[in-house]
């Protein structure tokens, strides 16, 4: 990856940080929202990673995220399309996932957790 395009990463990470600022984590550093699980998948040096789509709160330039996925435990019993509520940190320059729940979908023009 190019450091601009990290840069870009990063910075759309902010927004992401600022627009969850209602959630409620008990580490300051984590970041709690929801999302729709799009697909995971491996590298070819083992890592993992999931692509989780935002709900669009926030002005980002795109709402399709890629997260690093430590344990493939934590998605093993998720469908793709599924609707979570996840919670990622930023680790060894990856933006990775902490925890994933499964959750019910928002409706529309309707307050989510």
């Amino acid at each position: 990856m190019s450091s601009a395009f990290r840069r870009t990463i990063a910075v759309t990470m902010c927004a992401i940080m600022a627009s969850a600022a209602t959630a409620q984590t008990t580490d300051p550093a984590a970041v709690s929202t929801r999302a729709r699980l799009a697909s995971s998948f491996e590298e070819p040096g083992g890592r993992l990673y999931v692509r989780l789509k935002l709900l669009p709160r926030s002005k980002v330039p795109f709402t399709t995220q890629t997260f690093r996925l430590l344990d493939r435990s934590l998605t093993a019993d998720i469908p793709e399309g599924s609707w979570v509520r996840f919670t990622s940190k930023h680790l060894d320059g990856e933006n990775t996932l902490t925890s994933i729940r499964v959750v019910p979908e928002c409706e529309r023009f309707q307050p989510c957790d």
